[in-house]
């Protein structure tokens, strides 16, 4: 028998075998018998070798295409099978309904955060984003707040890496979660001239207690605008626009005096609403505000003189909270579907 003749022989046992395979299990006993690294067609190629020279053309072409039918064939009855497998082993009424799979959600934070950045964004302003792992200059220096701050305290802040009193790293400065989105306005600022239009969605974390109304991590937004003849006016348009979009037309909004280091004047923002009062309230504290101060400008490069600017802050969970009538903020972290699936 001639070496191609012989290829044929065993190409014809191997379709038969895997035409023959009643189950997987069969299938690749017959494929590793054929095909395997100790297979007979396996075994057949090694002794190409041994054609003479003026054969080999002719029975490489054999063995490949024999080869090729092989794999066809054992690619078919492998698919073939599988399906067989995976057919119901009982009768089935196709026309019954299906079983509807269960939709996502996204998790109230986040459609809160999607809901006021879309009311910024009509507004003109665009997100930025920023290290949650800061440095103490963009966290505290650079926006005013100067070391003996209490929020620098190890109590309010966590310090990653080294304690306030150890020495620092090698650029001076050191490694902290940061306390605010601020430290992101100040990046920003640093890379890029006025005007600036920019809010700024994020995690935050402070030393808190866990309680009804404090958690250790927490989602904040801050809005920055920067340019020629900005005022605390464009600053309550603003406020009253974006708290209106998110919390209802019959929003009113107050502001009160406050110290904040990076910012002069400074506010607290109160807001008044059929839910605040369905609360019990009159009014509820609920952003923190005011026009950058001049030496915030100073650090970053800006002229105080020629630019003026505001900033206000406030956090997400608070505004949910109202939003949904949410009594406790530790619900948020607690990935309960109970919970979540109201949503």
């Amino acid at each position: 028998m001639s070496f191609i003749e012989e290829i044929e022989s065993i190409k014809e046992a191997a379709l038969s075998g895997l035409g023959a395979a009643g189950d997987l299990a069969a299938l690749e006993e017959t494929r590793v018998k054929y095909l395997g690294t100790k297979g007979e067609f396996t075994a057949l190629a090694k002794g190409m070798g041994a054609v003479p020279k003026e054969d080999k053309p002719a029975a490489g072409k054999a063995l490949n295409l024999a080869k090729q039918a092989l794999e066809a064939a054992l690619a078919e009855r492998k698919s073939d099978l599988e399906l067989a497998a995976a057919a119901p082993k009982e009768a089935t009424d196709f026309t019954l309904p299906g079983r509807r799979g269960a939709l996502g959600r996204l998790h109230p934070l986040t459609q809160v955060t999607e809901d006021i950045v879309r009311s910024f964004r009509k507004l003109g302003f665009v997100v930025a984003d920023g290290p949650e792992i800061e440095d103490d200059y963009h966290c505290f220096d650079a926006l005013n707040t100067p070391a003996d701050h209490p929020a620098r305290d190890m109590q309010d802040t966590f310090h990653v890496g080294t304690r306030r009193d150890a020495p620092s790293r090698e650029d001076g400065k050191h490694s902290l979660l940061r306390t605010h989105t601020s430290s992101v306005q100040i990046r920003v600022m640093q890379t890029q001239p006025p005007p600036v239009r920019i809010i700024v969605p994020g995690r935050v974390y402070r030393r808190d207690t866990p309680d009804q109304t404090h958690n250790p991590t927490f989602q904040q937004i801050e809005g920055l605008y920067v340019d020629k003849g900005v005022t605390v006016g464009d600053l309550k348009g603003t406020v009253e626009f974006v708290f209106k979009e998110v919390l209802g037309k019959d929003v009113k909004v107050r502001f009160r005096p406050h110290y904040f280091s990076y910012t002069e004047p400074s506010f607290e923002i109160d807001f008044s609403s059929a839910l605040v009062r369905k609360m019990g309230k009159d009014w509820l504290e609920i952003a923190g505000c005011g026009m950058v101060h001049p030496q915030v400008f100073e650090n970053v490069g800006y002229d105080p003189e020629v630019w003026t600017g505001w900033a206000f802050g406030f956090g997400i969970e608070r505004i949910a909270m109202i939003r949904y009538g949410i009594d406790d903020i530790r619900l948020f972290y607690q990935n309960d579907l109970r919970f979540l699936n109201q949503f």
